[in-house]
């Protein structure tokens, strides 16, 4: 199967997908789409974050979803604001040409009783995070008792941001007569605790392994130096970018804002992402990113889950991810599309073991470059 008209999508969806440049189905759609589309029922989908998972789920939701019902028929659960903005965004252009299918996405940090009012027009799509989903539950402000599909997109991330207890309260609010599709990177024992308490015990299962996630269009190179130049290496890589836009990663929200000060004290157009900033002020941030205000993002792991911006011609590796899974997600912010984009680790000498770690785990090749 190598075309979604093979994977059994319907014409008018796959017209909006070419439109937005989705020419050829992923592995973790080729793997998810049919079945989704054909049984429908509890289904467990383990691949890395950039691979294309929004229409692996995405397509079958809106394939089973009755336009000429106003009710609520599927519930999407996602980590961040992001992710919720960015799943719904998706399902409303692969709508184009479709009969009109309503998708609302829900989520902390915005106003509640706005999006009480947007759930009074004709919703069949909910997208949410676990916390403001049970806000609206508690003011009765959202009917589930009609969803056929319940979604859970990066679980893994869901439980490492401390939404346990909230997932738990979703599902068992949700049990009965509906399916649950449920995709992660990774499978700790919570994820396991949720499948085995809430899924069918013949639940479908499917994995995409790393080696086959790696994007062909990124190239991946790195450089070597003393941690005291590490700075300047990145002034000049970004100096060699010309008006490229990019994307730098580091493990900390201290290290985040750190060098986000830094480059700026340097006359460097940058602006930070990380944990410790309220959600105006991340809004704020990603506003001047998208209108190219700002040149360069600094971002940690978590903070950067769910952003989505076109065109970012390379991501700077300033300090190495702690998870390998990590490394794929970073890198997959460049080269949409498409196109062609650089992923750049800047290495202490002591860094340099973790790149051939990588090269070997997700079948990458790294190439060295002078300082």
């Amino acid at each position: 199967m190598s075309t979604f008209k093979d994977l059994g999508v319907h014409a008018d969806f796959i017209k909006a997908l070419k439109e937005n440049n989705i020419f050829e189905p992923s592995e973790i759609q080729k793997k998810s789409i049919p079945y989704l589309l054909k049984e429908g029922k509890d289904f467990i989908g383990q691949a890395q974050t950039g691979t294309g998972k929004t229409a692996a789920f995405g397509l079958p939701l809106l394939h089973r979803v009755n336009p000429k019902n106003k009710q609520v028929q599927a519930l999407v659960l996602a980590p961040t604001r992001e992710l919720c903005q960015q799943i719904a965004k998706q399902l409303f252009r692969f709508t184009k040409y479709s009969a009109k299918i309503f998708a609302e996405s829900v989520y902390g940090g915005e106003k509640i009783d706005i999006q009480i009012r947007a759930l009074k027009r004709p919703t069949q799509i909910v997208v949410a995070t676990p916390g403001r989903l049970l806000d609206l539950l508690e003011k009765k402000a959202i009917d589930l008792a009609h969803i056929q599909t319940l979604v859970l997109d990066e679980a893994d991330e869901m439980l490492s941001m401390g939404f346990k207890k909230e997932l738990d309260a979703i599902l068992k609010f949700t049990a009965g007569d509906r399916h649950t599709w449920l995709f992660s990177a990774t499978m700790p024992s919570g994820i396991h605790q949720i499948i085995k308490t809430y899924m069918a015990p013949d639940a479908q299962r499917i994995e995409v392994k790393k080696e086959d996630v790696v994007n062909k269009s990124i190239q991946h190179q790195y450089v070597v130096c003393e941690q005291s130049q590490k700075l300047d290496i990145l002034l000049h890589f970004l100096s060699s970018q010309g008006d490229k836009m990019g994307i730098i990663f580091c493990r900390t929200k201290a290290a985040t804002q750190n060098l986000s000060l830094q480059l700026q004290s340097k006359n460097v157009a940058t602006g930070a992402i990380h944990g410790d900033l309220t959600q105006k002020e991340r809004d704020k941030v990603m506003r001047a990113f998208r209108k190219q205000n700002l040149k360069v993002l600094v971002a940690t792991d978590i903070s950067a889950r769910g952003i989505d911006v076109e065109g970012l011609g390379y991501v700077i590796h300033f300090q190495l991810p702690d998870q390998i899974d990590y490394y794929t997600h970073r890198s997959g912010r460049t080269a949409r599309a498409g196109k062609k984009g650089l992923s750049f680790s800047i290495l202490t000498q002591q860094e340099v073991k973790r790149i051939d770690q990588f090269s070997k785990e997700l079948n990458i090749e790294f190439t060295e470059t002078a300082g």
